[in-house]
């Protein structure tokens, strides 16, 4: 079995499992807070439809990339966030909801945004004349992945909360350890491609991912929300579904190297999350010194 595969669908797999996880821990009072925050879902959509397009295109400039790239670069700025968004901002104390509720909007958005986005892309930069076509099949994909393993464990913890409670600690020890595994099979997989075009795309990749991560967080912080809805914001807009960009420059597009800063990017991702979920957790909330 080609090794892409195997590393695909370990990681579909595992990542149903880790969401089913994180069903145990939401209930329906989570989602229907999430009317009481307009801005912060304005915010991420802001960002995920205007900003991180604009952001990537100041890129693409500032390093000169050539059309390929460019075009690659800018069809993953368009792609909506990933499902290991979810998983992230569970580990590092996000309002995981918003990321669940982002996610599912983000995708459906996606399914008009990312063509248009791409499209002109295509033709601003290749002068190419390819269309691609609305992707449903990639929203049903993460429904089935990511919104019908959490409904199944949150129906489970409404039936059985002891057993939700217990499982909460064994569900992030199992999701660190996918994050591990993931990130090992990653950089081994995508080896000889990272090596032999990270010359020239793998700045510009990174750096977009650290200014979505950034971004996400610090935009959201100033406009005042508070850590856990920036966190997942961060997250939600600054790991990007690099599978669904691969997708679409493969088999839509019909171009392996349209898909090459999706496959950095993939990897990237595994090991700048972590390390700023890490800085995340140890910024200390300002404590009040009570009057004398």
């Amino acid at each position: 079995m080609d090794a892409t595969l195997i590393v695909t669908r370990f990681l579909f797999g595992a990542l149903a499992l880790v969401m089913f996880g994180l069903g145990l821990s939401l209930s329906l009072d989570d989602f229907r807070r999430l009317f009481k925050h307009p801005k912060a879902v304005t915010i991420a959509l802001v960002l995920q439809v205007v900003g991180l397009p604009l952001a990537c295109y100041a890129i693409i400039v500032g390093f000169g990339l050539s059309p390929v790239f460019a075009v690659g670069l800018m069809l993953l700025a368009a792609s909506p966030g990933g499902i290991s968004a979810n998983l992230f901002s569970h580990l590092f104390g996000g309002n995981v909801a918003m990321n669940i509720s982002l996610t599912a909007v983000n995708t459906l958005l996606s399914i008009v945004t990312l063509p248009l986005i791409a499209n002109w892309a295509i033709g601003h930069f290749a002068q190419g004349g390819q269309v691609v076509p609305l992707q449903t099949r990639k929203l049903v994909e993460v429904i089935a992945i990511v919104l019908v393993p959490v409904a199944i464990g949150m129906f489970v913890a409404s039936r059985r909360p002891g057993f939700a409670a217990r499982m909460e600690k064994p569900t992030k020890i199992f999701s660190a350890a996918v994050l591990a595994v993931v990130t090992v099979l990653a950089i081994a997989n995508e080896w000889k491609t990272i090596t032999a075009t990270f010359s020239e795309i793998g700045l510009p990749v990174l750096l977009f991912n650290l200014l979505s991560l950034l971004a996400g967080y610090y935009l959201s912080r100033a406009a005042g929300l508070d850590k856990p809805l920036a966190t997942a914001i961060s997250y939600e807009i600054g790991i990007h579904n690099s599978t669904l960009a691969i997708f679409i420059a493969v088999s839509v597009l019909g171009s392996f190297p349209l898909a090459l800063p999706a496959a950095i990017y993939s990897v990237v991702m595994y090991i700048t999350a972590p390390l700023f979920g890490w800085l995340l957790l140890r910024q200390r909330q300002p404590v009040a010194v009570p009057a004398r």
